[in-house]
């Protein structure tokens, strides 16, 4: 019988010929991502810490993102606690505030290659599927364990096919796909499974495939992952990873699974993702003239230079709507130097928008973009839970950056085939 791919890795790590659904494996992975909670996480096991330190120095990725730069004085202990922990423990792979999310580092720093095993102690750590990884989520005390140990147990998933036929219409983009699937199949309907892409992915870059993977624990996915091909190749060449550095896993033409969708692109239209679930997704003409205080483009979902060309090429030479605030978030500082270049950031701050640093920000309500009660929010980020920007009184909507885009001109929710030729 032939293996998936969440099947082939784990069996691979897990020193098993073969593995099946429900199997327990130990493992250690190539990578604990961690960001801001590392600080937590280290007081977990600081005793063990200083007896034994770091099992392996290279296994760590610290990312400070969630709130930078510190917002108050517990957030700035923390941050100095971190900092201390890598100079004393000479951890490699360390980004300090300003330098991007971590979920975007790990990917555009090439710390996630195909055919790898990555965990992080952020639920979004799925994102690198989207580069042929098998990466998953844990909790705090897994990741201290870790840090001693560098080993971790893993249930081995079940595994779910996508298939996407055909082309998207203009004026449909990836993060439309992922919030229709994710509204078709439910919050909950793909709960610990490992879901494999397939079909016509070729018009999907790299980014696009990033925005897809990135909110596969929105559907309860422990895994997503996009097979490895002429797009991802040409990515990794053009971040600088050779051939040499990872190795290709596919799942085998014959591999079971425990279900099976397909999806016809050519019949997708923009969507939005109301409150408070990011499974409760309209057609955009069902919301279309809903008015928006706030717009926010960008995080780790949306927030790269693609994403910024497309917000670009509805803003340039146009002024926002005065009712509303529009911000923009770079996913990283390599991105953020792009944009400068393109001019694309002087095309936001021409318009009205309001650029902020590298980071997550206004995403989790933690800094930045905090909503007052009764606002509402258009965002191209991952979530729209109840007070999940700060304020159990506010209203999140997610949607495509087009979507975003062409709303912070009207003040109000507006379909992004408006402008589009």
């Amino acid at each position: 019988m032939g293996q998936t791919f969440a099947e082939k890795i784990l069996a691979w790590y897990g020193h098993e010929k073969t593995v099946v659904p429900g199997q327990i494996v130990t493992v250690s992975p190539d990578h604990l991502l961690m960001h801001d909670n590392a600080a937590p996480i280290m007081s977990k096991v600081k005793a063990d810490l200083a007896e034994y330190g770091v099992v392996n120095p290279s296994l760590p990725v610290i990312v400070l993102d969630h709130v930078i730069p510190a917002s108050d004085e517990k957030t700035a202990t923390n941050h100095k606690l971190i900092r201390e922990f890598v100079h004393t423990y000479k951890l490699p792979y360390f980004f300090d505030i300003g330098l991007g999310v971590c979920h975007q580092i790990m990917v555009e720093k090439g710390l996630a290659l195909p055919g790898q095993l990555l965990v992080g102690s952020d639920s979004h750590t799925c994102s690198y599927g989207a580069v042929g990884a098998f990466s998953t989520g844990i909790d705090r005390t897994e990741a201290a364990a870790l840090l001693l140990t560098g080993e971790t147990w893993l249930k081995v998933p079940p595994s779910l096919k996508m298939t996407l036929k055909g082309n998207l219409p203009s004026g449909v983009y990836a993060k439309d796909v992922i919030l229709t699937i994710i509204g078709d199949i439910t919050a909950s309907g793909a709960d610990y499974c490992s879901v494999e892409f397939q079909g016509d992915l070729k018009q999907f870059s790299v980014d696009e495939r990033f925005t897809m993977a990135n909110m596969g624990v929105e559907m309860g996915a422990k895994n997503m992952f996009f097979p490895v091909d002429d797009v991802t190749l040409k990515y990794l060449s053009s971040i600088n990873v050779s051939k040499s550095k990872f190795r290709v896993v596919s799942p085998d033409v014959h591999a079971s699974y425990k279900q099976e969708f397909s999806y016809d692109l050519h019949q997708f239209s923009p969507v939005v993702a109301v409150p408070h679930g990011v499974d409760k997704v309209k057609n955009i003409t069902d919301v279309e003239g809903l008015e928006v205080q706030q717009c926010l483009i960008g995080t780790c979902t949306n927030g790269r230079l693609s994403d910024f060309r497309i917000a670009a090429s509805f803003l340039k030479g146009k002024k926002i709507h005065p009712s509303v605030r529009l911000l923009l978030l770079p996913a990283s500082q390599q991105i953020y130097l792009d944009a400068l270049k393109e001019g694309l950031i002087q095309t936001f701050v021409q318009a009205g928008g309001t650029v902020l640093p590298p980071g997550c920000g206004p995403c989790l309500g933690a800094h930045q973009g905090v909503l007052a009660p009764g606002e509402r929010c258009l965002s191209t980020s991952n979530r729209n839970f109840k007070g999940r920007m700060g304020c159990k009184d506010a209203e999140i909507y997610l949607a495509s950056p087009a979507t975003v885009a062409i709303s912070s001109l009207y003040g109000k929710i507006s379909d992004p085939r408006r402008m589009v030729t």
